[in-house]
């Protein structure tokens, strides 16, 4: 008998080094130039920062009634290496339905968070990004792979003061 094939362990987050043009273009004013490092490394960054950004999922289970879901609350880690260099880790999410981890799509708020927080680092004073408050509900920390791993910004907040504060907005 065969031994049974090792399976490889499911990403739970991701680098978006294809996202590096977005981010280099709006560096281009303060003219800051930054590399986009491919090696996932906590222990020599200079600088990180757990924030969110937005985007979209799809769940690829053929058998899940789920089409796919926008996020609000797409946890990122943003770290800063010596060099001129940067990356970040993008947190997956599961499926509310099925519980299938999900990549997302992400849209321009990955590059200028990513951006506030190397002008912040290079000492440039810039406006806070907007943060989007058109939610569909709170964040469920149970299909966050950033609150697992401690790296979301909504990890610590308690379930049932998101769902007031979901609540409060909407009146």
């Amino acid at each position: 008998m065969l031994p049974a094939k090792k399976q490889k362990p499911i990403a739970t987050w991701s680098m978006y080094k294809n996202l590096h043009d977005e981010v280099s273009s709006l560096l281009v004013e303060p003219d800051l130039h930054y590399e986009f490092y491919e090696n996932d490394d906590d222990m020599s960054s200079t600088n990180m920062r757990d924030t969110n950004v937005m985007g979209r999922f799809v769940c690829h289970n053929r058998a899940c009634r789920a089409r796919g879901w926008s996020s609000n609350m797409i946890a990122i880690t943003i770290r800063l290496f010596p060099g001129q260099k940067y990356n970040a880790r993008v947190y997956h999410q599961r499926c509310k339905f099925c519980h299938w981890l999900s990549r997302p799509v992400l849209d321009q708020s990955y590059a200028e968070r990513i951006v506030y927080w190397i002008r912040q680092w290079n000492g440039i004073r810039v406006e806070r990004p907007p943060i989007s408050r058109d939610s569909k509900g709170p964040h469920n920390r149970q299909l966050c792979e950033g609150c697992k791993a401690g790296h979301c910004s909504q990890a610590d907040e308690d379930w049932v003061a998101q769902l007031d504060r979901f609540v409060s907005c909407k009146s």
